[in-house]
């Protein structure tokens, strides 16, 4: 990213002024650079709690987080645990995907536009970028690239990159940016970079990010205190979708029914939705492009118990590596 919009908190405006006046213990499943949290102490949470896998995100934070003293905590994990290391919280903040500031390090390796080691990786473990693209079998990095980036020329690149790394093992951003653009047609004006659809998938498979939205939307629920608040924003229709069939889900409550139709089951539900998803207005997308393709969804809990959901129900897509799923 460039320009004024680098670490600017997407669609915050919206979740202050649906959660105001804004009080109690606070979580931010994906601290980043601190802008949602330092926002929302400065606008009157008592408590925020932190989480982020980057460790990164935390040497900044011993910065700018020094002048709030200990109503900022901030913990070493992935969101999905959050029920982990709190219970009975006012709210939760989630900003999905991978953040500028990891966009803007080219030694962080997520960015086709910068040449740096092809790393991908939101913490600082697990398989990298390069590991799994000189590895996986053709089969499965097409499925990856299909899969997750929804990129029609998949296995075409695929077979590409197999066929590459016999003779040089893929060890930088360029170079796979290399394979993945020579392997498809020029792009036109306004058109994303070729190699986007391929950088987003393998990004998604390295770092597990369906699983860990699975499994983090359902730890929010769990966290959450009956009235508490659920505020996600989102960059990928997939995830999207995903965030707006979980909460369809946790608040339906079933009954209904018709000739046609069998009665559902009646269930308690676990959320109360709270209007539609909102996108940016027309200043923040002139203040901030990053803005663009942003969705913000929000929900309240109520007081019925937790309940699982499976991913086959959010929609997100699945692909069976030789480690398991990913």
């Amino acid at each position: 990213m460039t320009g004024a919009a680098p670490h600017v908190p997407v669609l915050l405006q919206p979740i202050l002024d649906a959660v105001a006046p804004l009080s109690g213990t606070w979580i931010d499943g994906t601290m980043g650079a601190g802008g949602y949290t330092r926002a929302m102490l400065d606008a009157g949470a008592g408590h925020m709690i932190g989480l982020d896998r980057d460790p990164l995100a935390h040497e900044m934070a011993a910065q700018w987080g020094a002048p709030y003293g200990d109503r900022l905590t901030t913990v070493k994990t992935v969101f999905s645990w959050m029920d982990e290391v709190a219970e009975a919280v006012d709210g939760v903040v989630l900003d999905l995907g991978v953040s500028s500031m990891q966009l803007d390090r080219a030694d962080r390796g997520f960015s086709f536009m910068r040449d740096g080691p092809l790393d991908m990786r939101m913490g600082d473990d697990g398989i990298t970028a390069a590991e799994l693209v000189n590895t996986a079998s053709e089969t499965m990095l097409a499925d990856i690239l299909h899969r997750y980036g929804e990129e029609r020329a998949a296995r075409r690149i695929a077979r590409a990159i197999v066929r590459d790394r016999e003779a040089a093992p893929y060890t930088t951003t360029l170079q796979l940016a290399e394979t993945v653009t020579a392997n498809l047609p020029r792009s036109k004006p306004g058109q994303s970079h070729p190699a986007t659809r391929s950088f987003q998938a393998i990004r998604i498979a390295v770092n597990d990010e369906f699983g860990e939205l699975t499994e983090g939307l359902q730890a929010a629920e769990r966290v959450l205190a009956p009235g508490g608040w659920l505020a996600v924003v989102t960059f990928h229709s997939v995830e999207d979708r995903a965030v707006k069939r979980f909460l369809q889900h946790r608040s339906d409550a079933g009954g209904g029914g018709s000739r046609h139709l069998p009665e559902r089951a009646q269930k308690d539900p676990g959320f109360e939705l709270i209007g539609k998803a909102i996108g940016p207005s027309r200043s923040e997308l002139e203040a901030n492009p990053r803005a663009r393709s942003a969705r913000l969804r929000l929900a309240r809990r109520t007081a019925a118990p937790a309940q699982p959901v499976a991913r086959r129900d959010l929609g997100l897509p699945d692909v069976v590596t030789s480690e398991g799923r990913r």
